[in-house]
């Protein structure tokens, strides 16, 4: 089932359930994908498209939660936060930092990277193989540490 596919369906799940905060995060989804497919053309979207999306949903929430609480804005921090767990339902589980540490081994030593001037290399390979499994800084802090 594709991800619009299942948005749909959870979106019936929550108008029955009479979820309102589950039902406004589940439509902002759907409007981004609808808006993604209105640009792609005909084709619709790939999964990878999907998983972009996802992804830069729940980056937008997580920036937000930290500017609302800097601003002292709990009650916004905590609508940002609920429609973060709900778009994190739909995304790959995260990787943890010794998961990623052991796939970040393993492709350094496909690309055969040396020291820091091989960074590039590694950051391409580990972005494409990771995308959606770990977040991007994450990846580059790892990399700078196991290449140095």
């Amino acid at each position: 089932m594709s991800l619009k596919q299942s948005i749909e369906s959870e979106i019936k799940k929550a108008m029955l359930a009479k979820d309102k905060d589950r039902l406004r995060a589940l439509r902002s989804i759907k409007s981004l994908i609808m808006l993604e497919e209105t640009k792609g053309g005909e084709k619709g979207l790939t999964e990878e498209d999907e998983l972009k999306l996802l992804t830069k949903a729940a980056k937008q929430r997580k920036d937000s939660v930290e500017i609302y609480q800097q601003q002292n804005r709990e009650d916004l921090a905590t609508t940002e936060l609920s429609e973060l767990e709900i778009i994190n339902e739909f995304l790959p589980k995260q990787l943890s930092e010794e998961e990623l540490e052991a796939e970040l081994k393993s492709i350094i030593a496909e690309v055969g990277a040396e020291g820091p001037k091989d960074m590039g290399k590694v950051m391409g390979a580990a972005t494409k193989k990771l995308a959606g499994k770990a977040d991007g800084k994450m990846i580059s802090q790892k990399v700078k540490g196991l290449l140095i």
